[in-house]
């Protein structure tokens, strides 16, 4: 398939690569690399179906990688089909509704992340766990509404251990937009399922990815899925052009005495005024340079905005051990190869 004929070049207006490029191996292994299993470096042996084929046509790639390079960002639709987006959804659904909470609810909030950040959050980069709007938890730490319409996310390892996520995380189109933009043999780290309830779904401010998923060198990618259609009046993503090249302005680190604390790297405020709303239909993928600074508003509509998100690091990166997500001795991290 032509560039001229590829829908993501004749629907996407903003699109870059990984940081510097490819990352040389090392042979020093150090935090989270411990626990890295062999990865995978040759072509790819899944067969993309045949609407994807373009994503490894090389005049293709080639713009799609220039774009990427140049707004730290690439929006490709109809990646996911609207089916997988209804079964990924009735799964969210009912691991909600069968999960037992115990007896404190753990919210979720980016306008106060270090202080509701609890051993729950903590210790979740290898479990699933659920984590609620602020607003739908009362006085006595009861849901205000039903959980189906309180919950803010689960996390943060669906990828790993539900089967369902575990295969859709590592469909071959994926795999093929992470090769296009420049990573070579990633690792799976995280994953959010975000739910954006309906009246309740709060904001996510402005923030870079490499804040809270910092390896060195850079190479934090999220790849971000639209389940519905995600529009101003239900909390799209807002994305800064261009923004990956302002250098990291913070990270969120676990603090010697527990707890975390985000460490200031450069205080300069991001130019929020030049941000642009990324409005996509269900189905879509949104590629994030981990430096690229994003946001999403609150979900004042009736309808929700269901996404799903996994970030992935290289494996031959250092991942340092005061990064917030960690993983228990033994759980070892995978890419793409089931």
């Amino acid at each position: 398939m032509s560039p001229a004929k590829n829908p993501a070049l004749a629907t996407a207006s903003f699109f870059q690569s990984p940081a510097a490029g490819r990352i040389q191996k090392t042979t020093e292994v150090r935090g989270l690399a411990a626990l890295l299993m062999p990865m995978h470096t040759a072509p790819m042996s899944r067969s993309l179906p045949p609407s994807l084929a373009y994503l490894e046509d090389p005049a293709t790639v080639a713009e799609l990688s220039a774009r990427y390079q140049r707004d730290g960002f690439l929006v490709i639709p109809d990646v996911l089909p609207l089916e997988d987006c209804a079964a990924m959804m009735q799964r969210a659904t009912q691991l909600v509704d069968d999960a037992d909470l115990g007896d404190a609810l753990s919210v979720f909030s980016t306008t106060e992340q270090t202080r509701t950040t609890d051993e729950y959050f903590l210790s979740s980069g290898d479990q699933i766990r659920f984590f609620f709007e602020p607003s739908c938890v009362g006085p006595t730490a009861q849901l205000t509404r039903p959980r189906s319409l309180a919950i803010n996310k689960i996390g943060h390892a669906l990828h790993d251990l539900d089967p369902l996520f575990a295969q859709k995380s590592r469909l071959p189109a994926l795999e093929a937009v992470t090769r296009l933009v420049g990573l070579v043999s990633p690792l799976l780290l995280q994953s959010m399922y975000i739910f954006k309830a309906p009246g309740v779904g709060g904001e996510v401010v402005s923030h870079q990815d490499a804040t809270f998923l910092y390896t060195e060198p850079m190479t934090c990618t999220g790849l971000w899925l639209a389940l519905e259609d995600a529009t101003l009046e239900n909390g799209c993503l807002w994305a800064l052009p261009g923004g990956h090249r302002l250098g990291l302005k913070r990270r969120f680190v676990r603090t010697p005495g527990g707890g975390t604390a985000f460490e200031c790297l450069d205080e300069a405020p991001f130019p929020e005024a030049q941000m642009v709303p990324l409005e996509v239909k269900a189905g879509t993928l949104v590629v994030l340079h981990g430096l690229l600074p994003h946001r999403s508003g609150e979900n004042r509509s009736p309808r929700s905005r269901h996404a799903y998100s996994v970030h992935l690091v290289e494996s031959a990166a250092h991942y340092p051990a005061e990064n917030w997500l960690q993983r228990r001795p033994g759980s070892a991290l995978r890419g793409f190869a089931q």
